[in-house]
């Protein structure tokens, strides 16, 4: 009965996702179809390559939406169609994989990656973030900081910074990443419309106005009067409505499941920041998984621990836990393992990881403690840690008696996961990703580039671009990352999406299918300013899902001017709407950079976009419309 009743629920599953996959095939179909129709009737001649563009463009979304194939498979096939079929030259082709703004998204990763490596990003999370309780206090820690951050910032750079501490400081909390990336990116976005520096599309709109009216350009905050509306509305909607249209991707542990648990100690280092600290003030309560089983402090031992014990240094802490939150524990600036044996390695830790390995019954540690197998001479590594069915090993880790079957958490040079699988004297070795050594000595110097980077965009005095490049150099060269994991940290799979996006926005802008579309559209507004300026944000934002923000609001600005200027009325109220439109990107992964950045780590699905962006670019529609003729009338 109960496996009949499973499966059933399956079925219902799978029909309800079949379902809505179809009818948002059918709505894709729909629009396509109007959309034809539309600019057919317009009179609007359009070329063969045109039609080709506007029928590629609708495949692409059509895919995304219901194939299991990679975003970047797609893109890349959309854009080797155009290419192939002479719509697209071979510079076109290429000219979205060499856009500064893909190569800045690459470049930023590289600088995350010192920030990562040095514990850069472990200092922002516990000052900006910190530990709330519940999905709706994260969601506000989240956001807040990040929308005012982004006002006065570029929000690649941002969001860059933010994707690997959201990722860590999810799992703290027990909360899939899922439920906190689309939050995070949509942070950004809200925060870049409330000043004129927000993004550089209020920057290139402004600069159009200035040049082509005689209308002085906007001040720093002469768009919050509509941008800050918009943003509260927004973050109100997400605050409310998260329940029901954030997906749970990528569900977290359990505390009930089954996972292994290690045995570990570690020691408060001399001189370290956490002496001083109570437990919970230190970060060593809200690990998940991990259990403070006990302090040694000299000869005295300290069960039940309490979370105002205070720390001392020289303090040995045993933990019990699963190997993520082990992994953070060696994370930890003023924690280091209690024993010697990791300074005498042959290799320098910063070109060290973790690795799991499981000790088979022809290994020669078998029945030797750690300390008389001499286990660092035998395989040049260290044993941090033991796992032996849930059982709590007591003594230090040398004293430990190996038996087969142990899982032990080795650090080594990553050569040892080569040497070693195929050895006999274990059963199972296996790398742990990203489980370097922190540089702790160099987070301030990390930090200081951050901030010299942010510095020199901030004040116009390098393109961010430049700035960016400047500061992965400055990275690499003080030894804040290396540059092999540099470049094993940038996501070709993101760029790869980017530059195909932006190849396929040139072939709509260069055949003329964007503004046939645009153009047949404000064949609606007639003599009326209000429904002009609400179609002419309409398409604005229809556009920016598929193309570029940048080349959304320069596509449509002569549009907008010329249709302000047959209705006789100020263009003020349409360059506003265009400005907030073309960077509201809420629907699509692919219509801002940061939507595309979070897509990966929030183990998102094209239909998320859709599902949560689509009711909230309806809201900011409703409000930009009703409140911008009020604050600068036609």
């Amino acid at each position: 009965m109960e496996t009949r009743r499973f499966s059933s629920r399956i079925f219902a599953f799978r029909t309800r996702k079949q379902l809505f996959l179809l009818a948002l095939v059918g709505l894709i179909a729909s629009c396509a179809i109007g959309l034809f129709s539309l600019v057919a009737d317009s009179g609007f001649e359009l070329s063969w390559q045109g039609w080709a563009t506007i029928a590629v463009t609708l495949g692409v979304f059509v895919l995304n939406a219901i194939a299991t194939l990679p975003a970047e498979i797609i893109f890349l096939g959309g854009t080797g169609v155009l290419y192939v079929s002479g719509i697209l030259s071979e510079s076109d082709a290429l000219a979205g994989f060499s856009n500064p703004g893909m190569i800045t998204v690459a470049v930023l990763y590289i600088v995350v990656t010192g920030l990562s490596q040095t514990g850069g990003l472990n200092w922002i999370s516990q000052r900006v973030l910190g530990l709330p309780k519940g999905q709706n206090a994260a969601l506000l820690r989240l956001m807040t900081p990040v929308m005012g951050m982004s006002a006065f910032l570029n929000n690649t750079p941002v969001v860059a910074m933010f994707i690997p501490v959201v990722s860590n400081w999810s799992r703290k909390l027990r909360i899939s990443p899922s439920k906190l990336m689309i939050p995070l990116s949509y942070a950004a976005i809200f925060g870049g419309i409330c000043t004129l520096i927000g993004t550089s599309t209020n920057l290139v709109v402004n600069g159009l106005l200035i040049s082509a009216t005689d209308l002085p350009g906007l001040k720093l905050f002469d768009l919050a009067v509509v941008g800050l509306p918009c943003a509260i509305a927004g973050m109100i909607y997400l605050f409310v409505a998260h329940p029901w249209v954030l997906p749970n991707r990528q569900p977290v542990i359990s505390e009930n499941d089954d996972v292994r648990q290690y045995t570990v100690e570690m020691m408060v280092s001399k001189n370290s920041p956490l002496a001083g600290k109570s437990i919970e003030d230190a970060g060593l309560r809200h690990l998940p998984g991990l259990y403070l089983v006990e302090i040694m402090r000299d000869r005295l031992v300290i069960p039940a621990v309490s979370p105002k014990e205070i720390l001392r240094d020289g303090d040995r802490l045993a933990f019990i836990g699963m190997i993520d939150s082990i992994v953070d524990l060696h994370r930890l600036r003023g924690l280091q393992p209690d024993t010697d044996e990791v300074f005498k390695l042959d290799t320098p830790r910063s070109e060290r990881c973790l690795i799991e390995a499981v000790v088979s019954n022809t290994c020669p540690m078998v029945g030797l403690t750690i300390r008389e197998g001499k286990f660092r001479t035998q395989y040049n590594a260290v044993v941090l840690a033991v796992a032996r069915n849930g059982e709590r090993l007591r003594g230090k880790i040398g004293s430990i008696c190996l038996r087969p079957g142990d899982t032990l958490l080795l650090e080594a040079n990553a050569n040892f996961l080569a040497q070693q699988r195929i050895s006999n004297d274990f059963y199972l070795v296996n790398g742990i990703p990203d489980t370097e050594p922190l540089r702790h000595e160099k987070a301030t110097l990390a930090i200081a580039i951050l901030a010299v980077m942010v510095f020199l965009t901030a004040f116009g005095l390098m393109s961010m671009l430049k700035a960016a490049i400047l500061a992965s150099i400055v990275m690499i060269l003080t030894g804040c990352c290396s540059s092999i994991r540099a470049l094993r940290n940038i996501e070709w799979s993101v760029l790869l999406v980017i530059g195909a996006a932006l190849s396929i926005g040139k072939a709509l802008e260069s055949t003329g299918a964007a503004g046939a579309i645009a153009s047949s559209l404000t064949h609606f507004a007639g003599d009326n300013p209000w429904l002009a300026l609400a179609i002419i944000y309409g398409v604005t934002n229809i556009l920016t899902e598929a193309i570029t923000n940048n080349a959304a609001a320069a596509l449509i600005f002569p549009i907008a001017l010329a249709l302000s200027k047959s209705l006789d009325v100020s263009f003020m109220p349409f360059a506003i709407a265009i400005m907030i439109a073309a960077s509201a990107s809420f629907s699509t992964p692919i219509g801002y950079q940061t939507n595309l950045m979070v897509y990966g780590p929030g183990g998102y699905k094209f239909t998320d976009f859709m599902r949560v962006g689509i009711p909230l670019n309806i809201l900011f529609w409703l409000i930009t419309v009703t409140l911008t003729p009020l604050f600068y009338p036609f």
